[in-house]
């Protein structure tokens, strides 16, 4: 499903409004949440990759209870929350997908880099299958929403064409090859070097006022 792209104002003091009114985003806090999901995408990556004791697993277990009870305090409704709604940030400021890097972005094409970490491992250095069709969404949402009103996946396709490795830099893009009314027919590819490793045909579809 794709995210919204929600308003983004500044004002005079620099800080940041985000979704509903007076859910202030300041400067440093926009910095120093987007530091915390990207500590967290290093511990998914250590955690995928990790054998440890039993004494050090309790550990662990009972910091990020600690941390996971300190976050919960500061819970807010969808429309106040930070993850995944700043697009100026990595991966959107969420941890649940790779970071997906732009290096163009127009209306019509975007061009991107992504690397899948070792938490992302399905087995024997390939990438889970079920994350790629998960980055072709963010990569054919991304165009979808790119200078239009918001929109939503209605269909997705992925051929799987090679092996996808874990921790390579690989190249995405994608493109509009057809607008109709409401519709938008998207296509995307993922490749290491000049190998095509997936491709992917998305339909998104433009909501009408007031659809969620």
């Amino acid at each position: 499903m794709t995210i919204d792209r929600y308003l983004v104002d500044k004002t005079d003091t620099g800080d940041v409004r985000v979704g509903a009114p007076g859910a202030v985003l300041t400067d440093d806090l926009d910095a120093a949440f987007a530091e915390m999901v990207q500590a967290v995408r290093t511990f998914q990556d250590a955690l995928a990759a990790s054998r440890p004791t039993v004494d050090v697993a309790r550990r662990v277990q009972s910091n990020l209870g600690a941390a996971a009870a300190a976050l919960s305090t500061y819970r807010v409704d969808e429309a106040e929350q930070i993850a995944g709604k700043r697009f100026e940030r990595a991966g959107r400021s969420q941890a649940m997908s790779p970071v997906i890097t732009y290096s163009l972005e127009a209306s019509d094409r975007v061009e991107a880099s992504v690397e899948f970490g070792r938490f992302y491992l399905g087995g024997n250095g390939a990438v889970h299958g079920g994350v790629i069709p998960l980055v072709f969404d963010e990569l054919l949402g991304r165009l979808a929403n790119e200078g239009r009103p918001r929109s939503r996946t209605a269909n997705l396709q992925v051929n799987f064409r090679k092996i996808t490795p874990i921790e390579q830099i690989l190249r995405m893009d994608a493109s509009v090859d057809e607008i109709a009314g409401r519709k938008l027919y998207l296509s995307g590819s993922l490749h290491l070097g000049d190998e095509l490793l997936a491709d992917a045909k998305g339909l998104f579809v433009i909501l009408r006022p007031g659809q969620p």
